[in-house]
This record gives structure tokens, C-alpha cells and sequence, in this order.
């Protein structure tokens, strides 16, 4: 068998469109600027559809059913993995905190658009849309910030990593191998407790060999009580809800991003993405402690971050899916694939 992970295209693509569906979603139908396989599962919910535990979870005094159908400020701009690449190559070069917010934005588009034919509906509703996801508050992962409040020396954009995985020199490192180490220590509270099961069922199996190599879009640095802490953050453009209609803060609560997250295999990904913080902070940071400096990944479904007033569920806002892993996980996953026995 050849190796099971491979390195990266010299121009890599944001794939952030391919999510499978859900079981007994119907197929998505073919539509302007999105090709087939732009992602899309279940349909999106309205009013009388939102699941009656995200409504009483809202936490806010407003109409729960009303602040969960609101629709979304990105939600009718176009998709697919070009699309992908292109809000990224925008929200990299942007800087969070800049005073003209939106004029940045704009004008970080309109450059996008002088050298890509990707389609994007009207460049100031892409750019309207990207200024309310970077002031949506990112949770209590975040101490409650907003990637507004994040200035440049405290992110690190594009962090590229490449993970030897030679069992001649590492040892055997398998999936099997991850899967136990996240039924031994993801606890059952835990939102994507569920995804051992989903990985063990992947089909995905044997010895991981080659070189494991990736590019994480952001790491914060945000204050903890014991010095610095280090979040993974991901930007998705993922269409969680179907097409038979607008798209709302309900398609992007934490149930509904939990259920996406598990069916794109995203855990394993914020995963490795830690393990490859894990192992740059170890060799960067002095007195480096993973249990008090590492913090753990936000996936931001940018097109269910709409602003300020972005609807909370149990405290967390739609389209900021929050996981943080036992640092204990993270540390055995770097010790497997580097050659600890599993």
C-alpha cells in the first residue's frame, strides 16, 4: 500500500465547500457560481423549524425563535472551494483592527478580484459581511474577544507544518491508534465526544506514513491566568443549511456545527492542527507547559458570524464552533505519531 498522507499541491485550495451530506438529505440541486460539490446539508431551518433545545438555550432577553431565523449577512453570497480560497487570501492579509474596517476589507476584494475570476456576488456585500464575522465575539474560548481585538504581533497567519511519519524512524503511528486516544480522553460531556465512532466508521485505516503537512490559517494569542494561552483558528465558508431558502443563525448553532464538524472529519483536523502548535510552541516558548498554553481551535463558519448581536446559545455565538481538547490528547497524538506505542 502506498502512503496514506501526501504533501499539499504547490497551490493549495481551500476546501472548505465538501462537506458529505447528512443521512437522507436530499441532493443539493445545481445552481449559478457554486459547482456541485460546494457543501450543504441539512435544510435550513425557519422559524417553526429550530430544534426547541437551541431555542431555549438562546441566552439573550430577544425572541429566541426570532433571533435564530434571522437571516445571515453572508448567506446568499456564493460558494465552493474557489470561494474558499479566495475569502482566506482576503482575511489573511486584512489586519482585524484597522480603523477603516470595511474600506480594507474592500479594497483586499477588489485586489482578489484584479488577478482571480471568482465569483463572489457584489464585492461590497463580501466585504459588508467579513467586517460583522471579524466583530462577532468568539466566546468564552476567547475571554469573549472578537478577532477585531486581536492585533497583528498576537496572531500568526498561515502557520505551514510538515510531520514526518516514517515508521522506520518514528515507529507505527495508525488512525486506530487516534481513535482510542480520543475515547480515552475526550470526556462523554464533551460536544464531539461522538467522533471516535465516526472515525473508527470512516474506513480509514492502516499505517500512517509519508509526511503529514498542512497550513493552519491563525493562531491567537489570548491572556490566561497562568501567562499566555494559543488558539488554532480556522476559517470555514462552509453553507450548512440547504438551498430551498434563506439561511439563518440556526443553521449554524452549536448542534448544527457539532454535526458538521464530525461529518467533515474537522476534530481530527483541529487535532493535528494543535499537535503541530504543540510541537512549534515546545521549541519557540520558553518554559513551554501544554496544560496552561494551549487553548485550543475555533472553527469560524464566517457565514454565520453576523456581528455584534450575533444570537448566543449556551453562551456560545452561532458560527463560532469552540473545542478544547484535554491538552493531555493533544500530547499523546504527538507522542503516537512520533512513535509511541498505541
Amino acid at each position: 500500500d502506498g502512503p496514506l498522507v501526501g504533501s499539499e499541491p504547490d497551490e493549495p485550495v481551500k476546501d472548505d465547500e465538501t462537506l458529505p451530506p447528512a443521512d437522507g438529505a436530499a441532493p443539493r440541486p445545481s445552481i449559478p457560481a457554486e459547482p456541485a460539490s460546494v457543501g450543504g446539508t441539512a435544510p435550513a431551518a425557519d422559524a417553526e423549524a429550530v430544534a426547541d433545545a437551541d431555542v431555549a438555550s438562546v441566552t439573550d432577553g430577544r425572541s429566541a425563535r426570532a433571533e435564530l431565523a434571522r437571516q445571515l449577512p453572508l448567506g446568499e453570497v456564493p460558494g465552493g472551494t474557489e470561494f474558499g480560497t479566495f475569502v482566506h487570501a482576503v482575511l489573511e492579509d486584512v489586519d482585524f483592527a484597522a480603523d477603516d474596517l470595511r474600506g480594507a476589507l474592500r479594497e483586499l476584494t477588489d485586489e482578489q478580484l484584479a488577478w482571480r475570476r471568482t465569483p463572489i456576488g457584489d464585492p461590497a456585500v463580501l466585504a459588508d459581511g467579513l467586517a460583522l464575522a471579524i466583530e462577532t465575539p468568539l466566546g468564552p474560548l476567547a475571554g469573549g474577544r472578537r478577532l477585531r481585538d486581536v492585533a497583528r504581533a498576537d496572531r500568526l497567519n498561515e502557520l505551514d507544518f510538515e510531520l514526518p511519519l516514517d515508521p522506520r524512524l518514528t515507529g507505527t503511528a495508525t488512525v486506530a491508534g487516534i481513535v482510542e486516544l480520543f475515547r480515552d480522553h475526550l470526556p462523554s460531556s464533551d460536544p464531539l465526544a461522538g467522533y471516535a465512532d465516526e472515525l473508527a466508521a470512516s474506513g480509514i485505516g492502516g499505517e500512517l506514513r509519508g509526511y503529514l503537512t498542512g497550513s493552519i490559517d491563525l493562531v491567537l494569542r489570548t491572556t490566561g491566568d497562568h501567562g499566555p494561552r494559543y488558539l488554532v483558528a480556522d476559517h470555514k465558508t462552509n453553507r450548512l443549511g440547504g438551498y430551498d431558502g434563506p439561511l439563518t443563525a440556526a443553521d449554524y448553532t452549536p448542534t448544527a456545527m457539532a454535526e458538521a464538524m464530525m461529518r467533515g472529519h474537522y476534530p481530527l483536523q483541529a487535532l493535528l492542527y494543535q499537535v503541530a502548535l504543540h510541537r512549534y510552541l515546545r521549541w519557540r516558548v520558553p518554559d513551554y507547559d501544554p496544560r496552561t498554553a494551549l487553548g485550543g481551535a475555533l472553527y469560524l463558519f464566517l457565514r454565520g458570524m453576523a456581528g455584534p448581536d450575533t444570537p448566543l446559545v449556551d453562551g456560545q455565538p452561532c458560527g463560532v464552533f469552540a473545542s478544547e481538547p484535554p491538552p493531555a490528547l493533544v500530547v499523546a497524538t504527538s507522542d503516537l505519531l512520533d512513535g509511541g506505542a498505541r
